[in-house]
């Protein structure tokens, strides 16, 4: 069609008269019929009711055009429009908003009118058989999109609605009306010259026409032919397009040179300010330019789309055709026996699992693997029974039958790495070396179960990882806190969707050794649900005579883990059930004394933290009075963990600080090199006093041999003002010698980087008054003093009776009981005139009130607090006591020896009264929590009562 228009085109550029004989036109008509061009505008119908109709369409095909271009306007609306007023009578129309594209001549677009006065005008001007109105476009708002700038232009009326709409727009025939749907189609271009009306509005127009051009022009016609040359370009690649060219020529008429630009910009893909721009052009030569520009960038679009679907289809077809190609390939050595099926290839590779350790698999199990080997090749690879038997011999193929790891029997080596990576706990270290001595004279070890118990932070889980190091043992751990599936443990039945072995099986896999370090954690918390009870099955685990045959459900073959090393954890023996208790060896972990802690955080936490946050050891200094307060004062429960976030607490406000000192530092220095050294330092200093009056930021130099050391004194609060109030040059470089930042927490200056103290002093009195005296007391921080304190209430013949306040417990309200009758029995025989607790009500109280209490060793205690009161006499200074009474005063046995002697040392008791039956227990002891006490062991209260009131102190004594 472009061809035949170009040809036309050049034929009549002197008369800009297309000569359409009949094969010109024929040809142009066929290329336009083979060429669909897409559009935003879709055309519903023929706008002409014989446009369809064959010989008036090769009729219309042999007329010879030769008149100019008005002619050819005229024929062409003539052509279009069947009504009796004529499109250039039309001198007042109704202006139509446009919210998207303008419309050209010769191209239908359908819109929505939502004004309903505005579409009555419509309907109404159509029945008068004068279907015209204006199509204005509407002008861009800034900041607004599309769709508001619709919504709100039927708000707009009158001037409003005018000053928004572009002078130049196009007449419009109304061709139909659907219900708001109206399909115009452009036939002219128009000017609004001034307003008629407001509502709707009705404009005053001029109907515009191109200016003279040459048709000679060489440069107007190269311009037109480039516009075509692309076109056929655009065309040729979008076959969609040329429904449009067709119906065009069928509508319009044949192409002139304005004709040719209106096409082009119209079917383009511009915005629509760039398609006003070439509605609004009258001059032919730059409007052909114009046009010429829309259709290269829609070239280039079209190239681009053109590049993707082509990458894509030929990433597409590649694939496809490798897959074919791969299947022909798999047929063909199928057949020709170079390659096996998916069955085969399976069975090859659970056979070549199972050759390097077919010997050391037990017989029973290599029989199950053979069998399920038979079965795999029989199944179906689609069956669902097919993956369920491979699942199952992945499991069996990958379990590590009689591989073991070499394990370290060298004492003085697990000594080592014992101690390298934790301080103290002596008794799991012992029992360890203990356990590797006995595997080197046997020359192989057998698996134990160990539970270390302890509070929380005391390093159970962490010394697990150490014994295996220790051992050379591979480290596996799980936690079973708040478990409550037995298959967690025994696997699941095969015949389950999902069906997966239990967590030792998992172990056994994954460490590829059949004797690692398992680490069952938080073994008092296992939960109890409908899916059973995981306690009992870890009976069968933890047994050292069933487990060397473990049954998994799922595996359904017995396993031996008689190799394997069991170290269980827990905080509360107590929780865990007798039955599986009795299968472990519980090593108890008290937790730490002070000085224990000042090593750990000293060689252990510090160090850590330190590389943690990429300080140098030379920049930061806590000195041993701060740490002290900080276990003190703020750590005092029995573990580390808290000790830790502390000191990362404060070495990540140092980081904070060394790194603010040196940003300021860095702008300092250049200013301080042009004066002298010492000069600098010394205005630095008087510059930091005068500016903050309160500042606790010190430089000290300090002579070495290479380095000038500046200590640094530093709150933290300053950290939080601006870098004004902060040091000004604390690195001063000079010609000599560098300074090295250094930051000094110290006891006057912790709490400004850890807050106020979380704890205080548990003594309340230097010296006991009557009726109060200090027991000693576990709790899961460790242990602290307790003070049972009594006092009179009223006295009266017959009113002796006592109250118990402090949240008791029921236990220890009945030892409050038992205290109140021993102590009465205890007075009878003493001063049998004294009758204080016949007529005397009493109150017994022990704070704090907020903290629940519980427990029977605070009987001796009780008792003493009543008789001091009743005989009006204080107890011994520096006196602290713990111990269970009988009716009969029979002292018995307590727990957490260690931790109430600890207590007892932290509030400087320089006395202490245990049962006799613990006495073995405070001699195991550390020599240093021991130290400095004097320590008496009763098993009768008389003995307590001398120790307390009495002057001869006739118990045993231990120094």
């Amino acid at each position: 069609m472009l061809t035949a228009l170009a040809r036309r085109c050049y034929r009549g550029a002197s008369s800009l008269t297309v000569r359409g004989c009949t094969s010109s036109h024929n040809s142009g008509s066929s290329i336009f019929r083979a060429l669909r061009i897409t559009t935003p505008y879709h055309f519903r119908r023929p706008f002409c009711s014989d446009g369809s109709d064959k010989g008036a369409q090769d009729g219309a095909e042999n007329r010879v055009l030769e008149a100019g271009e008005e002619a050819a306007d005229s024929k062409s609306s003539a052509a279009i429009v069947p009504t009796v007023v004529r499109p250039e009578d039309c001198l007042t129309v109704i202006a139509l908003p446009l919210p998207h594209r303008p419309l050209f001549p010769g191209f239908y677009m359908p819109i929505y009118v939502k004004d309903p006065k505005l579409l009555a005008a419509l309907i109404d001007s159509r029945k008068r058989q004068a279907p015209y109105t204006g199509a204005f476009l509407i002008k861009d708002e800034e900041g607004a999109d599309s769709s508001e700038i619709e919504k709100n232009i039927y708000d707009l009326k009158g001037k409003d609605l005018l000053n928004r709409l572009h002078e130049v727009g196009t007449l419009a025939q109304i061709t139909s009306i659907q219900g708001d749907q109206v399909v115009l189609i452009g036939h002219r271009r128009l000017r609004i010259t001034e307003m008629v009306s407001e509502d709707p509005l009705t404009v005053k127009v001029d109907h515009l026409k191109e200016k003279p051009y040459n048709k000679d022009d060489d440069v107007l016609k190269a311009t037109l032919f480039e516009v075509i040359s692309t076109l056929r370009d655009v065309l040729k690649t979008s076959p969609l397009w040329r429904d449009h060219a067709q119906t065009y020529t069928q509508h319009i008429g044949d192409f002139t040179y304005p004709r040719v630009a209106d096409f082009g910009a119209a079917i383009s893909g511009a915005n629509k300010s760039q398609c006003q721009q070439v509605l609004e052009e009258l001059d032919v030569h730059n409007r052909l330019r114009l046009t010429l520009e829309l259709v290269k960038k829609e070239m280039e679009i079209t190239k681009i789309q053109e590049s993707i679907a082509k990458a894509i289809e030929e990433k597409i077809s590649g694939e496809q055709r490798r897959y074919l190609l791969n299947e022909q390939l798999k047929a063909i050595k199928k057949e020709l026996g170079v390659e096996t099926d998916d069955k085969t290839a399976l069975s090859a590779k659970f056979r070549e699992r199972l050759d390097p350790k077919k010997d050391k698999i037990p017989a029973h199990v290599l029989q199950v693997i053979e069998d399920e080997l038979t079965k795999l090749q029989l199944l179906e690879a689609s069956s669902s029974e097919f993956n369920v038997t491979r699942n199952y011999l992945d499991w069996l193929t990958a379990l590590p039958w009689g591989e073991y790891s070499d394990e370290n029997f060298d004492i003085v080596q697990a000594q080592k790495i014992l101690d390298e990576d934790h301080y103290g706990l002596t008794d799991v270290k012992e029992r360890i070396l203990e356990f590797i001595a006995v595997g080197k004279l046997r020359g192989t070890s057998q698996g134990k179960i160990i539970c270390l118990s302890g509070p929380p932070g005391v390093g159970k889980t962490s010394i697990g990882r150490s014994i295996a190091r220790a051992l050379n043992r591979k480290f596996y751990r799980f936690s079973v806190g708040g478990l409550s599936d037995v298959a967690e443990i025994k696997g699941h039945r095969r015949t389950y969707i999902g069906a997966m072995p239990g967590k030792m099986v998992q172990c056994l896999k994954n460490i590829g050794t059949a004797n690692p370090l398992v680490l069952i954690d938080e073994i008092d918390k296992l939960g109890r649900g409908h899916a059973g009870d995981p306690a009992s099955a870890m009976l069968e685990l933890l047994d050292p005579e069933q487990n060397a045959n473990f049954l998994d459900h799922y595996l359904d073959v017995t396993i031996d883990l008689s190799k394997v090393l069991f170290v269980c954890t827990a905080n509360v023996v107590e929780m865990i059930p007798n039955p599986l208790l009795d299968r472990m060896e519980v090593i108890s972990i008290a937790g730490y004394i002070t000085d224990e802690k000042m090593h750990i955080a000293r060689d252990y936490l510090e160090k850590s933290t330190r590389e943690a946050c990429g300080i140098k050891p030379e920049q930061v200094e806590v000195t041993d009075s701060a740490l002290l307060s900080l276990i003190e004062n703020y750590c005092r429960e029995a573990g580390v963990r808290n000790l830790q976030k502390q000191i990362e607490k404060i070495y990540r406000k140092i980081a904070l600080k060394l790194v603010r000192m040196s940003s300021v530092s860095s702008v300092e220095t250049t200013e301080t090199k042009a004066g002298d050294g010492n000069g600098a330092i010394e205005a630095l200093i008087e510059g930091e006093n005068d500016g903050a009056s309160d500042s606790s930021i010190k430089i000290v130099p300090k002579s070495t041999v290479d380095a000038k050391i500046v200590e640094v004194h530093i709150e933290p609060d300053q950290a939080s003002t601006d870098q004004c109030d902060s040091p000004k040059d604390k690195n001063l470089e000079t010609s000599s010698t560098p300074e090295i930042e250094k930051v000094v927490v110290e006891l006057s200056n912790l709490a400004d980087y850890v807050g106020k103290p979380v704890f205080h002093a548990d003594r309340i009195y230097d010296q006991t008054p009557i009726g109060v005296v200090m027991g000693l007391a576990w709790t899961a921080m460790g242990g602290s003093t307790l003070y049972v304190e009594t006092t009179l209430v009223e006295q009266g013949e017959g009113k002796g009776g006592i109250t118990l306040t402090g949240q008791l417990g029921d236990v220890m309200k009945e030892s409050a009981q038992i205290a109140y009758t021993v102590a009465r029995t205890i007075m009878l025989e003493k001063e049998p005139e004294n009758s204080f607790f016949t007529n005397t009500k009493v109150h017994l109280h022990v704070p704090a009130g907020a903290t629940p209490k519980d427990g029977p060793s605070a009987g001796c205690t009780m008792i003493t607090s009543l008789l001091s009161l009743a005989m009006n006499k204080p107890v011994k200074k520096d006196l602290a006591m713990t111990g269970e009474v009988t009716l009969t005063r029979k002292i018995l046995p307590i727990g957490g020896v260690k931790e109430k002697t600890i207590a007892a040392r932290r509030s400087e008791v320089k006395t202490i009264v245990f049962p006799a039956a613990n006495q073995r227990d405070f001699h195991e002891l550390a020599p240093n929590v021991k130290e400095g006490l004097e320590v008496h062991f009763v098993d009768e209260y008389s003995q307590i009562f001398e120790l307390a009131f009495g002057e001869n102190q006739t118990s045993e004594v231990s120094h």
